[in-house]
């Protein structure tokens, strides 16, 4: 906490309400405290549940290994509301209200912080057996199912499919896993990245079935559209995720064609005192030049600081905190750990340190000679440098790049050349 503490003027903000009480929501709070806001701090959540970290529920959680992931944040010594069990259903900007299930709460600046929700398969509504993994429910549901050793199928070669598949393969379970793609990671990674991946499923008694659309699902068997019947004691869906901003149909907040909050810079709306943060927003990116909606964890603990000094700054008249990270997660799967920093999109060559077909390496992007993203397996060391070398933009040595075993930050444009 800091020593000074801003205390509310007539044109400083006196009550703050955050909608979501996920990493985003909650590291909204947290940071509006640590950079002195004074005023009242009110956190909205849906679920019933003390807010808490998503990442451990596909891995520890899951598995029995912890019983909870709860945010290690004293609420009550910051001075942060908790409201709990209280779904958003709208909001009045205009009267500067957000309808709750509870009625409505006043502010005097929003943080939307509702962030995603996963993508369901259609005809699977009421059907027993059939499950996500977005939260704390959903894993302690799943977590007999782990026990008792059933067949189970995932729909879904994305990153939670296959840490989903890991903790079942772990816990003995049988798994097999169908996308309807070519390709594991299809819609995150070039073909020839995500490649070398689709053998990690083997390697681990999983069995991957690309090309692969499913059907129907009925209690006990997973249909595809080939015919093939697999028998499935669960089923696991993993297809995606969106913003979670149905409710806010008809609020006057513009939303992105993915139904995410379009953000400024600043991550501000058009809407006067609402800001909007983490999975259910996007903001365009000055470094890469185009919008970005990120469905990561790094997005919802890095974007929140961002909005709390320009909360607590607008009211001094200070110059607002621009947002532009370099995006930044990691998946651990089939015994592999795997960190993605950057973005590819628009870079021009590709360029690979080590050998894709063993335990450790890496995948650079560049555009004109400079470093925009990478992908690590194994490898933190080239992730923990890259990172710093696309923060920075310095331009890179192709040849020195490709060699293993030179440091990255040894591989520059200004290194000297090797005797």
């Amino acid at each position: 906490m800091s020593e000074q503490t801003q205390e509310p003027g007539p044109s400083a903000p006196r009550r703050v309400v955050v909608a979501g009480a996920g990493m985003a929501g909650v590291q909204t709070a947290v940071a509006l405290r640590e950079q002195g806001f004074a005023g009242d701090v009110i956190l909205i959540g849906a679920e019933p549940h003390q807010p808490y970290d998503r990442p451990p529920l596909s891995k520890a959680v899951l598995l029995g290994k912890s019983e909870s992931s709860a945010f290690d944040v004293d609420f009550e010594a910051l001075g942060i509301e908790l409201r709990l069990g209280c779904e958003v259903l709208g909001l009045r900007h205009a009267d500067h209200e957000l309808d709750t299930e509870d009625g409505p709460v006043p502010y005097d600046v929003l943080v939307v912080a509702t962030g995603a929700e996963p993508v369901r398969l259609p005809g699977t509504e009421g059907v027993p057996g059939v499950h996500l993994l977005r939260t704390l429910d959903d894993a302690e549901r799943l977590r007999p199912v782990l026990a008792r050793q059933h067949d189970i199928v995932v729909v879904g070669a994305g990153w939670i499919g296959a840490e989903f598949a890991t903790a079942a393969r772990e816990a003995g379970c049988a798994v097999t896993v169908v996308e309807a793609a070519e390709r594991p990671l299809a819609e995150a990674l070039p073909a020839e990245v995500a490649a070398p991946m689709a053998g990690w499923y083997a390697d681990a008694g999983a069995v991957l079935r690309t090309h692969a659309r499913v059907e129907r699902v009925e209690p006990g068997a997973v249909v595809l559209d080939d015919g093939t019947r697999l028998p499935a004691g669960a089923v696991v869906v993993g297809i995606g995720a969106r913003p979670a901003t149905a409710w806010l149909a008809g609020s006057g907040l513009e939303l992105g064609p993915h139904g995410e909050i379009v953000a400024d810079e600043h991550l501000r709306t058009a809407v006067p005192d609402v800001y909007a943060v983490g999975d259910c927003a996007s903001f365009p990116s000055g470094r890469y030049g185009e919008r970005l909606l990120i469905h990561h964890w790094d997005n919802a603990l890095q974007g929140p600081r961002t909005v709390a000094v320009n909360i607590v700054g607008g009211a001094t008249g200070e110059t607002p905190a621009v947002y532009d990270p370099v995006p930044y997660f990691w998946s651990e799967q089939f015994g592999r750990f795997v960190q993605y920093a950057g973005h590819h999109a628009a870079a021009d060559t590709t360029l690979w340190r080590g050998d894709p077909s063993g335990p450790a390496w890496t995948v650079c992007w560049l555009r004109a000679e400079r470093l925009v993203a990478l992908l690590a397996v194994g490898r933190p060391r080239d992730l923990a440098q890259g990172r710093r070398l696309i923060e920075s933009g310095t331009p890179m040595n192709p040849v020195l790049l490709a060699d293993p075993a030179r440091p990255m930050k040894a591989a520059t444009a200004q290194t000297p050349p090797p005797r």
